[in-house]
C-alpha cells in the first residue's frame, strides 16, 4: 500500500508540476505579446513625432524614409489599428491583432472589418444590447444576429465577407455596398473609403 501511495503522490506531483509549467509558459507568452505591442505602439508614436518634426524643420523626403521601426508587418498593422481604435474609444481596441490575423486568413484588407464597424456602429460603440455585432451583420428591422463574443463576431463576419463578397469578385467598397446595403446612394462606400484612409494616416 505504501508503494501505491508513493506512486499516486508522484503522479499527482507530476500532474501539478505540468499544470503549473503550462500556466507559467502561457502567462509568459501573453506578457511578451503585450509588451511587444506596447513597444510597437511606442515605435509608431516616435516615428510619427520624428516625421512631424522633420516636416516642420524641412527635413528632406529621403531622410524621412530612413526612419523605419524594425517591426513585422502583422504587428505593425495591429499596433496601427490599436492606436486608431484607442483614440475612438472603440471596444474593438483589444482585438486589433485578431482582426489583422483573421483578415489575412481570409485574404481581406485588414482595414475592412474596422471600416464597416465604423460606418455601421461607430466602431462598435453603438450596437444592439449584448450582440457583439458592430457590423450590422444579419440585422434587419427587429431581427438581430447576436454573437457570444467579439472574437466570434470578428471571425463570423470575416468568413461571411470572404464567402459572400470576395469569392464573388466583390472587393471594392462600391462593389460590396451593392450587396451589403443596396439602398445606399453611395454614402456607405464613401464612408468606408474615408475610414480606410484615416486608419493609415498619422494622427
Amino acid at each position: 500500500m505504501k508503494i501505491k501511495k508513493k506512486i499516486a503522490l508522484f503522479i499527482l506531483f507530476f500532474v501539478l508540476f505540468a499544470i503549473n509549467a503550462t500556466l507559467i509558459f502561457a502567462y509568459h507568452d501573453g506578457y511578451e505579446r503585450a509588451a511587444r505591442r506596447e513597444r510597437i505602439l511606442a515605435d509608431l508614436e516616435a516615428l510619427e513625432a520624428e516625421t512631424n518634426a522633420g516636416l516642420a524643420t524641412g527635413t528632406g523626403e529621403a531622410e524621412l524614409r530612413g526612419i523605419r521601426p524594425k517591426i513585422s508587418l502583422v504587428d505593425a498593422r495591429a499596433a496601427n489599428l490599436q492606436r486608431y481604435l484607442r483614440r475612438l474609444n472603440s471596444p474593438l481596441y483589444d482585438h486589433a491583432e485578431l482582426i489583422v490575423q483573421v483578415s489575412d486568413e481570409y485574404n481581406l484588407d485588414y482595414r475592412l472589418l474596422v471600416a464597416i464597424a465604423g460606418q455601421e456602429s461607430t466602431f462598435g460603440r453603438y450596437i444592439p444590447e449584448n450582440s457583439y455585432n458592430a457590423w450590422g451583420w444579419g440585422i434587419y428591422g427587429d431581427q438581430v444576429l447576436r454573437f457570444d463574443s467579439w472574437e466570434e463576431g470578428i471571425r463570423t463576419v470575416a468568413a461571411g465577407l470572404k464567402k459572400n463578397y470576395v469569392d464573388r469578385g466583390l472587393i471594392t467598397p462600391g462593389d460590396i455596398m451593392k450587396v451589403y446595403t443596396p439602398s445606399s446612394n453611395g454614402s456607405w462606400a464613401n464612408a468606408i473609403r474615408h475610414f480606410f484612409q484615416r486608419i493609415e494616416e498619422p494622427s
